[in-house]
C-alpha cells in the first residue's frame, strides 16, 4: 500500500486522478482508520490531505463557508459560525468525544456518509452545498443530493470535496438541533433532529426546514411536515399533525442504539421541543 502526502489541492486532485476508486482521502482518520483497521476497506494508496492549508479556514461573506479540513473543535468554537448557524456550532460539540472533535474534519464526517451524521441536520436545514473538485473543473451541489445510501455520497472516485456553504439564519429567525443518544457525551446519535424557523410579524410561520439524522440510510430533509407548519401558529394539533407526518416520512432500523419503533415515538416530542424553542427565543 502507498500512503501519498499532497501538500496542495492540485496535488491531491493528481493523486486521486491516478489512484480513482483504489485510492482513500485520508485527514483525521477518525472514521476511516478504524474501517482499514476492521478490513472493511482496503486501499492501494492512501491520499493524506491534512497539510492542505486552504482547506482549514471559515468565511463568513454573504453565505458561509467552511473549508472541508475544518476540524469539529474549530468549527464548535468559531464566533461567526456561533452567530450565523448556532445549530451547527452546537452539533459540532457533540460529535463522539474531544479527541474526535479535535482532528475529526467537517469533509471527511460529511464524506463518510454515516445515516446518524450529527451535522447533517443543521447543514440541510441551511441548505448547505459542497463544492467537488476534479482535474476536469468544480460542480457544487445541494447537500441532500450528496448523500445516495448509507456510507454512500455522490463523490466521484477523482473528487476531492473542498468547500461546504450555507446560508446564515435570517432576521426574525431561530433554530436549534436536538440530538438523543444514550449518553450525553461520546455517542452515535439514536435521534438528530434540526428545526430552522423564520416567523411573520403576526407570530405565524413564514418558513419552515426540518431535517433528521439516524432515522433512515440518509440523513434527509422533511418536507411533509415542513408544508403543515408554513403559514401556520405553532398550536398543540399543528404540531401534533407535523410529528405524525414527521414519523410517516421515517424509515428507522433497529440497531444497537434503539429501535426502529422507539425512534419514531420520540420524533414528534423532540419537534414539539425544537418548535417551541425557536418560537421563544424569536418572541425575546
Amino acid at each position: 500500500m502507498r500512503f501519498c502526502r499532497a501538500q496542495s489541492v492540485d496535488e491531491a486532485l493528481e493523486w486521486l486522478s491516478e489512484w480513482r476508486e483504489d485510492g482513500c482521502l485520508l485527514a483525521g482518520g477518525t472514521d476511516i482508520m478504524l474501517q482499514y483497521r476492521r478490513g472493511e476497506i482496503t486501499p492501494g494508496a492512501f491520499i493524506h490531505i491534512e497539510g492542505i492549508k486552504p482547506l482549514s479556514s471559515i468565511s463568513a461573506n454573504g453565505r458561509t463557508s467552511i473549508g472541508a479540513l475544518v476540524t469539529h473543535y474549530v468549527l464548535a468554537g468559531d464566533t461567526a459560525v456561533a452567530s450565523r448557524n448556532p445549530a451547527l456550532a452546537r452539533a459540532a460539540c457533540l460529535v463522539g468525544g474531544w479527541q474526535t472533535q479535535a482532528v475529526g474534519t467537517v469533509g471527511g464526517n460529511i464524506c463518510n456518509a454515516s445515516p446518524a451524521l450529527d451535522l447533517a441536520p443543521p447543514l440541510l436545514v441551511a441548505d448547505a452545498h459542497v463544492t467537488l473538485a476534479s482535474k476536469s473543473g468544480e460542480r457544487r451541489i445541494p447537500l441532500e443530493e450528496f448523500f445516495v445510501d448509507r456510507r454512500t455520497t455522490a463523490r466521484r472516485p477523482d473528487e476531492l470535496l473542498t468547500v461546504i456553504d450555507l446560508d446564515p439564519l435570517p432576521s426574525g429567525a431561530a433554530e436549534r438541533y436536538i440530538k438523543l443518544g444514550r449518553r450525553g457525551a461520546m455517542d452515535v446519535a439514536v435521534v438528530g433532529l434540526a428545526v430552522r424557523l423564520g416567523f411573520k410579524i403576526d407570530g405565524t410561520v413564514e418558513t419552515a426546514r426540518i431535517a433528521v439524522c439516524s432515522v433512515a440510510a440518509t440523513p434527509r430533509r422533511i418536507p411533509e411536515a415542513e408544508a403543515l407548519l408554513v403559514g401556520a401558529r405553532l398550536e398543540a394539533d399543528i404540531l401534533a399533525d407535523a410529528g405524525q407526518a414527521l414519523v410517516a416520512a421515517v424509515s428507522p432500523i433497529n440497531d444497537a442504539r434503539g429501535t426502529a419503533s422507539y425512534r419514531k415515538r420520540v420524533l414528534p416530542g423532540l419537534l414539539a421541543q425544537a418548535v417551541r424553542q425557536c418560537d421563544e427565543e424569536v418572541r425575546q
